[in-house]
């Protein structure tokens, strides 16, 4: 492998500014200091207002501080193991994993910057956006050289169906609420915010990269095995996180109808754990 020593400076810069922003928004649970307040749209909103999640809505604050969890408890030392695990190794496959981690992390960063009312933390998110942005940048540029074999068992069904759920499922956990708010004239659950970041990243990004996958590895292209990774990887993550953001929001004395909990939380639950087996899969026969 070539020499990565920036990767693993800003990969480790990551991680320090990881836990720092998810130690502030774990520390901001406190729902006992929730206000009500008037949005741009005339609506009346519950906000948070506690700690660094004060302006952002009730709702919005409680689903913030479990994805906040879930990044301490599971993305922080996952990250940590796989940044050790290419330092020592230098490997094709540790450095597959350090990247695919690397576009989680990258992920989590564009939704705090985006996603979350600007607050005392902005330059932190800045930072972690500029520290995973280059370091994903710089791997991903160095491991498209590497070649991975395609073994005939990465065009199987198993994996064929994982990539069209995961292209299929990210698409339309959202595309129904976009829909549905052309009707009404406003998103449901815009609250006080301008846009939904996720419904972006998800329509936009991780469902048309499962079909590209899909394609990549039906073609037996060596990079379909790196979005693959990537894929895997990801949705274990955000398999876990559906937990933590279920979890909080239920402390937090939200009701979230029963539909909700099957078409998001869920599905996305089970196709983290379908995740995690097929990933398992993939490095083990690497």
């Amino acid at each position: 492998m070539r020499n990565l020593k920036a990767i693993h400076i800003l990969s480790a810069l990551a991680v320090i500014l990881l836990v720092i922003t998810t130690l502030c928004g774990v520390l901001s649970w406190d729902n006992s200091k929730s206000f009500d307040a008037i949005n741009q749209y005339g609506e009346t909103i519950k906000m948070w207002g506690s700690g660094v999640y004060a302006r952002d809505s009730y709702m919005k604050a409680a689903t913030f501080i479990g994805s906040d969890m879930n990044v301490l408890v599971v993305g922080v030392p996952l990250t940590v193991v796989f940044l050790i695990k290419d330092l020592k190794n230098r490997s094709k496959k540790s450095h597959l994993l350090l990247v695919s981690v690397l576009a989680w992390v990258l992920y989590y960063a564009v939704s705090l910057c985006f996603g979350v009312t600007y607050n005392m933390l902005f330059l932190a998110y800045t930072a972690l956006f500029i520290c995973s942005f280059f370091a994903f940048i710089t791997g991903i540029y160095s491991i498209s050289k590497e070649q991975f074999n395609v073994p005939d068992f990465l065009t199987g069904k198993a994996y064929t169906i994982f990539l069209v759920l995961s292209g299929i499922s990210t698409f339309i956990a959202w595309f129904p609420d976009i829909i549905s708010s052309f009707e009404s004239g406003t998103l449901g659950l815009i609250e006080v915010y301008t846009t939904e970041i996720t419904y972006i990243l998800d329509m936009g990004i991780i469902s048309p990269a499962a079909f590209i996958c899909l394609y990549l590895l039906k073609k037996r292209n060596s990079f379909g095995v790196v979005l693959l990774s990537v894929l895997t990887i990801g949705i274990v993550i955000v398999g876990t996180m559906m937990i933590f953001q279920t979890g909080h929001q239920i402390a937090a004395g939200i009701d979230i109808p029963v539909p909700v909990l099957i078409t998001k939380s869920l599905i996305f639950l089970l196709l983290g754990i379908y995740a995690a087996i097929l990933a398992r899969k993939l490095y083990k026969n690497m």
